[in-house]
């Protein structure tokens, strides 16, 4: 069964009502020249994407910080890839002081922007790290469809096939991955192991 997301309902609506700021494109240009440093200045700094507690405000949660940042910037890149490392991190489904779970802030970011491959990238990044294998492969493809001529796209998709033991698979999309410029060998090296290259 194809992997369905979470239904609207549960991880809320993303519009202008609700929210004080946003929602805007992380990958607009002029969103991120006009509005986003509104919002990083005071909910994204480096120490933020670090995950390390903020000596600013010192009782405000890095969850809270990535939840305010992700509902004005759904599709915030680091944000996102922030917000499952703290999930990981904390061993939790909502990290502490986050007004959605991990699976949630995603879900939202691929509702607001269906056909963002960063998205769709991050996204199966984190399902890989939670053992969903099979979840991220489908977001992997979508990524990989998305922008077919994205070396690293093309190369994690790889490696996921290699752990499916899909060694036909795993080898197309290394030589894609190889063809266009992608500098790593590993798995180049795994096929050669494997005796697949």
């Amino acid at each position: 069964m194809p992997y369905q997301l979470l239904a609207e309902s549960y991880c809320g609506e993303i519009n202008l009502k609700r929210h004080r700021y946003g929602p805007f494109d992380y990958s607009n240009p002029d969103h991120r020249k006009n509005k986003l440093p509104v919002v990083e200045g005071a909910h994204f700094f480096k120490q933020t994407e670090q995950l390390i507690v903020s000596e600013t405000y010192p009782l405000q949660t890095i969850g809270a910080d990535l939840a305010y940042t992700l509902r004005s910037f759904p599709n915030h890149f680091p944000a996102l890839s922030a917000m499952s490392k703290l999930a990981i991190r904390e061993k939790r489904v909502k990290p502490l002081g986050s007004s959605h779970s991990v699976l949630c802030f995603f879900e939202r970011a691929v509702r607001f922007k269906p056909d963002d491959a960063i998205v769709r990238s991050i996204f199966g990044g984190h399902l890989l790290k939670i053992g969903k294998f099979d979840l991220a492969l489908e977001q992997l493809i979508i990524a990989a469809e998305l922008e077919p001529s994205n070396p690293t796209f093309n190369y994690n998709l790889g490696l996921l096939y290699f752990d499916k033991k899909n060694y036909a698979q795993a080898k197309n999309y290394a030589n894609k991955a190889y063809s266009q410029g992608f500098p790593l060998p590993g798995l180049m090296n795994k096929l050669k192991n494997a005796g697949k290259w």
